[in-house]
């Protein structure tokens, strides 16, 4: 399966969440490429949409993989298995929570503004995002709104491998997925033909 674009991907996956059309919802993208995506499943379902922050713990030496994510209140989720083999130390691994912690909440002051944080206790939450690669931004974001108590998390993505949307299935209580990989390597944007990068002024535009 090939998406047009985030967009696209969005409004597929929004035809797949209309039982949720007149119910107490909220969908939260995860930026910047869950933004787009979630405006179109806000609009069909004619919800909210507002924002969620968490962002991938780096490897020192291989910055584009992660050994977990933080959320901007400090929740986090970390690859308790990998960690050993790396060799960080307690204090570096806290230094490195502390580095991305300032970059979440820079974020998240950008994309809302002065708007307060939305209510989430006894509403069905929709997370989503352009796509599923560890997961470990998606299990963060998981288990920041579950300690809001909302009524339900759904978790809704164009495309995951296979072992992360088990993985995230079993910490949401719905999970929505359009297409499931066995690819390897994997790449989200293997599966968009227009996949650019986004900027901070595009999430403010599309969440206004």
């Amino acid at each position: 399966m090939v998406f047009r674009d985030r967009r696209d991907a969005g409004r597929r996956l929004a035809e797949r969440l209309v039982s949720y059309r007149g119910r107490d919802c909220i969908v939260l993208g995860i930026p910047r490429g869950g933004v787009p995506v979630g405006r179109e499943i806000s609009q069909t379902l004619d919800c909210s949409l507002d924002v969620l922050v968490p962002r991938k713990l780096p490897i020192p030496w291989s910055p584009e993989a992660a050994f977990g994510a933080v959320m901007p209140d400090g929740t986090r989720v970390l690859n308790e298995e990998m960690l050993p083999h790396l060799g960080l130390s307690e204090r570096e691994v806290d230094r490195i929570i502390e580095t991305v912690l300032k970059e979440v909440r820079r974020r998240e002051a950008a994309y809302r503004g002065r708007r307060p944080p939305p209510e989430l206790a006894g509403k069905v939450v929709i997370l989503t995002d352009d796509g599923l690669a560890t997961g470990y931004t998606m299990l963060a974001a998981v288990k920041a709104v579950r300690k809001q108590e909302p009524a339900s998390i759904v978790v809704a993505v164009p495309v995951s491998p296979r072992d992360t949307a088990r993985e995230v299935a079993r910490a949401a209580d719905e999970m929505v997925v359009l297409h499931i990989s066995d690819q390897y390597p994997f790449a989200i944007a293997l599966f968009y033909q227009q996949f650019p990068d986004m900027t901070d002024e595009e999430v403010i535009r599309y969440l206004a």
